[in-house]
């Protein structure tokens, strides 16, 4: 059930974020969270949108290093300790997190996270088998 990331490598210079949102904003698709990790010369931008693989077309079209990924999300109770208690689990699990961010969410007394780890498949099944809400592109 694991959701579609959109991931873009930038050139860590002034005004590529806003280009590769400039880029999307034109053909009207919706940016659900985004989050950017950079070195000295270059970022990923991880960007989570209703249309990752059109998003990924519109990007590669405008000359923009793009791909797509199946990453994990779900959703725990919007209140202190909810996300340090599944982050105990995984790990107690020997699950890696790779890294994580927070997502948009409408939804009172939900807050939803994005996690890349080394098992998508797995951890869903540890997540679910404790009654975690695992969310999909339907969620989005």
């Amino acid at each position: 059930m694991a959701i579609k990331q959109l991931s873009v490598f930038v050139e860590n210079k002034k005004g590529s974020l806003h280009e590769i949102t400039d880029v999307l904003a034109k053909e009207n698709i919706d940016l659900r969270s985004m989050c950017l990790a950079d070195t000295t010369d270059f970022g990923i931008v991880r960007i989570i949108t209703r249309e990752p693989e059109r998003a990924k077309k519109i990007l590669d079209d405008a000359g923009h290093a793009a791909n797509v990924r199946e990453i994990t999300a779900f959703a725990v109770p919007d209140v202190p300790g909810g996300l340090a208690a599944v982050l105990s689990l995984l790990e107690g699990r020997g699950i890696n997190i790779e890294y994580l961010y927070a997502l948009i969410t409408g939804e009172a007394g939900k807050a939803y996270t994005v996690l890349r780890t080394d098992d998508t498949e797995h951890t869903e099944e540890i997540l679910k088998a404790q009654g975690i809400e695992i969310l999909d592109q339907g969620h989005i």
